[in-house]
């Protein structure tokens, strides 16, 4: 087993998401970091400014670091537990990042095929222009699968916590196993827990990423990623694999990994790629980004038990074939959700109407508390049809494949009082017209076989 249980002797998460990273030195006692909306930082001397382009201590420019920026990094790194933090412009800033820090022409990598499909069209369209091989992991879960799939030039594994929209679960220790039994990292996508309900670094993930959009800030009002590195893959001992990180530089430097230690892979993807390519975030979205932080742990657990009810209410309704939703004891992967998210499974979920296509459109356009948009993670309740936007390009038999059907409806569940909400999804189901088409699907959850066959094409948004 390679999970690491939590430090029973550090403050209670909800006190670390208020504390962490924060101090009012430096700060002209302000208790709240500031934002340092400024491009660039002035020198006191000629010797200071050579000092900061050398790794001395402080800011030069904003690219490169910012005070504002710096404070809320601390702080996801102390709430997932790892050692160093790096914000990013958005989550697929981070995404791209996080394995452009461990890949390079001619090497290869492996991804679940669940995951987001602005992630897969990455892999798929982007990667490859680069040199950079994947290949897509139908069964996440085996991790045979894994093994099968990997070669000599495999580098890194990708999953995600909670895929979506059909909420399907990831056995993270028996995949970090099988990645480190290659001598590869797991890096995980954990977006739609956040560290309060889950941390991969703890049950064996090695890298782990988040669009801070979503849940991390909470309101839907900026962009924003973040790699957060659990400084515990030994470089040095994959030297062949990763030489960049474990073999001198070019130059004749010691290596990162001599240099920097358990910090070797964030202090080159921070000063090597993120500095010259640039996905810097605004210190003034990341200032947002630390407010919504504070009050992560009250939200998350508003909206896992507001999702519970709408889905234990969605599967009692005769106009629903299915729900999927980790948290009810009918889904296959009830299991995994009780052992890796014990604080609540979530606020992101499909459920399927009888009907098919037509009866999505007459629930969607019919909604009032719900926002017809595409996000998640926001404390308003939101829906988006997948098969007619995020996924319209799929093939009718990639979204077979799939699981998603034309009458799949994604939700991802607000913070409201889940009265107003239920209320709000009745009236909308009451505009559906009387009795079912004879091809309706079976009501409930789809059984675990089901699900192992729809680990194909298109999964996510």
């Amino acid at each position: 087993m390679t999970s690491t249980p939590p430090d029973e002797t550090e403050p209670a998460f909800a006190t670390r998401q208020v504390h962490a990273g924060q101090s009012v030195e430096g700060a002209h006692g302000a208790r709240i970091t500031p934002i340092y909306l400024s491009a660039g930082f002035a020198f006191d001397d000629f010797d200071e400014a050579a000092d900061r382009f050398n790794g001395g201590e402080g800011y030069s420019y904003t690219r490169l670091g910012n005070p504002t920026t710096t404070a809320v990094e601390r702080k996801l790194a102390a709430l997932e537990g790892g050692v160093e933090a790096i914000a990013t412009s958005s989550g697929q800033a981070a995404v791209s990042l996080a394995l452009l820090g461990l890949l390079k022409a001619g090497d290869h990598f492996l991804s679940s095929r669940s995951i987001y499909e602005g992630s897969r069209g990455l892999f798929r369209d982007v990667f490859p222009r680069f040199g950079i091989e994947v290949d897509f992991v139908d069964d996440q879960n085996d991790p045979q699968a894994w093994r099968r799939l990997s070669k000599p030039t495999t580098r890194a594994y990708f999953a995600e916590t909670i895929a979506n929209p059909r909420n399907e679960i990831l056995d993270i220790e028996a995949i970090a196993d099988a990645a480190h039994e290659q001598g590869v990292p797991l890096v995980i996508d954990s977006t739609f827990t956040t560290p309060y309900l889950a941390r991969p670094i703890e049950h064996g993930a090695d890298i782990v990423v988040h669009s801070t959009s979503k849940f991390l800030a909470g309101h839907g009002s900026s962009l924003g990623g973040v790699i957060v590195d659990g400084g515990r893959f030994p470089w040095a001992d994959f030297a062949d694999g990763f030489p960049h990180l474990a073999t001198p530089t070019a130059s004749g430097e010691a290596s990162f990994v001599d240099r920097f230690g358990s910090r070797a892979y964030a202090v080159f993807t921070r000063d090597v790629l993120a500095s010259r390519l640039g996905p810097t975030p605004s210190p003034f979205n990341t200032f947002l980004l630390q407010q919504g932080i504070e009050t992560l742990s009250l939200r998350l657990d508003r909206h896992s038990s507001n999702a519970l009810a709408l889905a234990t209410w969605l599967e009692s309704r005769p106009e629903v074939a299915s729900v999927d939703y980790s948290g009810l004891e009918s889904s296959p992967y009830a299991e995994l959700s009780r052992r890796y998210l014990p604080r609540g499974a979530g606020s992101v979920f499909s459920f399927t109407l009888h009907g098919g296509e037509q009866a999505a459109r007459i629930v969607h356009d019919n909604v009032a508390l719900f926002t017809r948009m595409t996000h998640l993670g926001d404390v308003r309740s939101l829906v988006l049809h997948p098969g007619t936007t995020s996924h319209a390009h799929a093939t009718p038999a990639e979204l077979a494949a799939a699981g998603i059907d034309p009458g799949l409806l994604r939700i991802s569940v607000g913070v409201e009082d889940p009265r107003d909400l239920i209320a709000d999804l009745t009236q909308a189901l009451e505009k559906l017209p009387a009795g079912e088409p004879a091809d309706h699907h079976p009501r409930g959850n789809h059984t675990a076989r089901d699900h192992s066959t729809h680990r194909a094409a298109v999964t996510q948004v």
